[in-house]
């Protein structure tokens, strides 16, 4: 439990507890499923921002169409909710890897405060296509991919941890890897994959294996330049899934959703 706390702890900005550095080296194993109660809070806001208004059987009225807007709101959401820790790792892993440095040269400017126009470019063209990604999710598949992603790219997080060295001997993702095992990964993909299952069914499945590909292509590359993985790294699979996700999700045609008709409640 306190593996759970400290990761919820970590990745949100929600008082949980204090984080308690010993329990922190359990605390991947509960990533996806930290994700997924973002989801659940973005699918709670999408419906809120929507004007969607629950009756007692069970059935919904539209109120208001959904807007660009909406969408963006959603992104900033998530990125209150996770402090921007994920976007943080994001732009210093644009800056280190895609120059032409060194190895030291690129472990040394994640180290650095400042930013520089990688990380800039990086970031604005990440947060358009998420925006965009999320205004393109439709009906039935909407509700299911913003409860859904957030859990995968946290799985990601998770699996890239596991086949991939530290860069450092220290450093912040350090704090997470102090005890190796496999029960911490399978503990963390049977979430996903529960997960997966129960919110959208094959596309679930499919979009679960889209992540798990991303992220080890991902980590083999920025492995191969930094001799392994830093925290800044984590961070960055975590925001090019989610990305890779929602887009990927924008191209997936509404009448393949299989899927458990009850997961939420509503007549599809």
């Amino acid at each position: 439990m306190k593996g759970f706390r400290s990761a919820f702890g970590f990745l949100t900005i929600l008082p949980v507890s204090p984080r308690d550095p010993a329990a922190l080296a359990y605390a991947r194993a509960y990533f996806p499923l930290v994700g997924l109660l973002l989801g659940a809070l973005l699918v709670g806001l999408d419906l809120l921002l929507s004007g969607w208004l629950f009756l007692p059987e069970g059935t919904f009225i539209a109120l208001a169409p959904k807007h660009l807007l909406e969408s963006a709101l959603l992104v900033v959401f998530l990125v209150v909710m996770t402090r921007g820790l994920h976007l943080d790792g994001f732009m210093d892993s644009c800056d280190a890897l895609f120059g032409s440095f060194d190895r030291a040269r690129r472990l040394e400017i994640m180290r650095d405060p400042h930013v520089g126009a990688f990380a800039v470019v990086g970031v604005v063209c990440l947060l358009i296509i998420k925006c965009a990604a999320v205004a393109g999710l439709h009906q039935p598949l909407r509700l299911h991919v913003l409860i859904l992603f957030p859990c995968l790219s946290r799985w990601a997080m998770l699996l890239v941890m596991e086949l991939y060295p530290y860069a450092r001997s220290e450093g912040l993702g350090a704090a997470f890897l102090g005890t190796r095992g496999r029960l911490q990964l399978f503990f963390g993909f049977a979430c996903a994959l529960f997960a997966s299952l129960l919110a959208a069914g094959v596309v679930g499945l499919l979009l679960l294996l889209a992540a798990s590909l991303i992220a080890w292509a991902i980590g083999a590359w920025a492995s191969g330049r930094l001799g392994g993985l830093t925290g800044d790294v984590y961070g960055a699979v975590n925001e090019i899934v989610e990305t890779a996700i929602l887009v990927l999700a924008c191209f997936i045609p509404a009448g393949f959703l299989v899927m458990p008709q009850f997961f939420f409640g509503f007549p599809w």
